[in-house]
């Protein structure tokens, strides 16, 4: 410094040092202003002791400026503990700065002791945490002199409930009647008839009289259509006297169907004079110059023709006999018969549509739904119904067993034998059993005597030897780790073999499982069995294990 004295003139230097001065202030002041503006994040809790069920408060503290984005934690991000309620956030301000408190309600429903997690805030994309915390949460204490301990009562029989079957069936009672009805309506009901119907049901002669009327009103004379128009009356008079004289005369000449009437005639079966059958002849050979030889006659020609038709129509049916009682009773007969035959009919197409409507309805099933999936729908598959009902899940025994099956196991009375004694002090085994389908869930829990480790390996062979002696056969055994999704290491002893089924002789062939867990002074199994080519039981199953937990501290 001395130096710097001797070196730089005495205003220059004093000059200087008041501008290192002023860059010292400035940066200590923008430090101290960065301090202040800095995020802090603090935390408390109420207490760090409760009983099991009870609630303690956990409060966030955020101190940060006004215009800064804070997200607090949402949802299961206290686990193990549980969270009750999230609290609005409290929002204090003071200047430009701002604090917020955020309040979560947490509890537990085990005992031991737990930690708090550290929680993450996030402040303008940035994260904080809070401190971690041990909650001790203790058993209630129970008065055993005041208040007497009952052993656990035993499940109930509870019929299954129907309250939705009356839904299902008034589903299926609508369908069939809409599917009863279209049926109706398109094949079994009376259609009203038609006009041409109605016209085909009139005797022959009404019905010849009302197509003569027609053709007299018709456009083909007007129209120069002489072709047609005679056409249609030879065709009126030749079926009128096929169907109620019975000439086979469609199909005749003109000459062999005059020779007919003729002989009907000197036969006495057909009254008609010689004039009526020599006027019917030309009016049948002008008819057959108009549609062979293009012959066109007058109008009035063609018009007095078709009077002279209806004329003749006349005089044949008042030339028949009358008919017998027999006809008569042969033509009811006959009438009957052919509305017999219409009935058939329409019951035959309404059952060919009812078919045809279920296959395709089968077909678009297993199209969608696929063959496996109908067929064991519709006739009941017992393992598929077990998969698609209302599961339970549920806690078993000591130490406890929990999972989600889809029927609740039973509590099964068991012994400890004298040989056990030495060993268990208490054996809890909860089962459920499909023996039809050789689907078995089940848990084990036992309290070992003292603080012995479990023998894992005597379990082992100790099932085994319990399914050879049930009479399964050819049993392959593997064995890999086991761990829940809480991260309790067990081990899975599993493979396959010939089982015996009730009411079968032959063995089937199935696959089993058994996950052991234990510590000190207890051990916990979970044993399932189940068809080797069964789908759904290996649903079941995945799902089951995907479920289980147990406790390893008792």
């Amino acid at each position: 410094m001395q130096n710097l004295k001797t070196n730089i003139p005495f205003p220059l230097y004093y000059t200087a040092k008041r501008a290192l001065l002023s860059v010292g202030c400035i940066l200590l002041v923008a430090i101290g202003s960065y301090a202040q503006q800095a995020p802090k994040v603090s935390s408390t809790l109420d207490t760090t002791t409760i009983k099991i069920g009870e609630q303690i408060n956990f409060t966030v503290i955020v101190e940060t400026d006004t215009i800064s984005n804070v997200v607090f934690p949402d949802g299961q991000t206290f686990s193990p503990l549980e969270t009750v309620e999230a609290f609005a956030t409290d929002t204090t301000r003071k200047e430009d700065r701002m604090t917020l408190q955020k309040r979560y309600a947490l509890t537990q429903f085990d005992s031991g002791l737990f930690k708090l997690p550290a929680q993450r805030i996030e402040i303008d994309g940035q994260g904080y945490f809070t401190d971690s915390t041990q909650v001790r949460v203790a058993d209630v204490v129970v008065d055993t002199l005041a208040q007497k301990m009952y052993d656990i009562k035993p499940l109930m029989e509870v019929e299954k409930s129907h309250t939705d079957f009356w839904k299902w069936l008034l589903l299926v009672v609508v369908i069939l009647g809409i599917i009863g009805g279209l049926v109706y309506w398109f094949f079994i009901r009376k259609k009203p008839l038609t006009e041409e119907e109605k016209e085909a049901l009139l005797p022959p002669y009404d019905r010849a009289l009302l197509e003569l009327k027609k053709l007299e009103n018709s456009r083909y004379l007007i129209q120069d259509e002489y072709k047609e128009y005679y056409s249609e009356l030879t065709n009126i008079v030749r079926s009128y006297l096929e169907e109620d004289a019975h000439v086979t005369a469609l199909e005749s000449t003109t000459d062999e169907l005059i020779t007919k009437l003729e002989m009907l005639k000197d036969a006495g079966e057909l009254k008609l004079d010689n004039d009526t059958l020599n006027q019917f002849r030309r009016i049948l050979q002008t008819a057959d110059l108009v549609k062979f030889a293009k012959s066109k006659p007058e109008t009035s020609v063609a018009e007095q023709d078709r009077k002279a038709i209806e004329e003749i129509v006349i005089k044949t049916h008042d030339a028949l006999p009358e008919p017998t009682e027999e006809e008569l009773l042969e033509q009811a007969e006959y009438q009957e018969e052919l509305e017999r035959k219409r009935q058939k009919k329409r019951i035959a197409i309404a059952g060919y549509s009812a078919i045809a409507l279920l296959l395709l309805t089968l077909g678009a099933s297993f199209a969608y739904f696929g063959f496996t999936n109908v067929k064991d729908t519709v006739l009941g598959h017992p393992t598929k119904k077990l998969l698609e009902g209302e599961w339970v899940a549920s806690t078993y025994g000591y130490p406890p067993v929990s999972l989600e099956s889809p029927e609740i196991l039973r509590r099964q009375e068991t012994e400890i034998t004298p040989d056990m004694k030495a060993s268990v002090q208490e054996l809890q085994i909860f089962m459920y059993r499909d023996p039809d389908a050789l689907f078995t869930v089940g848990t084990t829990s036992t309290v070992l005597v003292g603080e012995e480790e479990p023998n894992f390996e005597a379990s082992i062979e100790a099932f085994i030897k319990n399914l050879e002696d049930k009479g399964a056969k050819n049993i392959i055994t593997k064995q890999e780790e086991f761990t829940t999704l809480t991260g309790v290491k067990g081990i899975k002893v599993y493979g396959s073999g010939k089982f015996p089924v009730s009411e079968e002789k032959d063995l089937v062939q199935g696959e089993y499982s058994i996950i052991l867990f234990g510590g000190k002074g207890f051990q916990q199994q979970v044993i399932l069995t189940w068809l080797e080519d069964d789908a759904y039981a290996q649903q079941i199953v995945d799902r089951i294990l995907s479920t289980l937990e147990v406790k390893t501290e008792i």
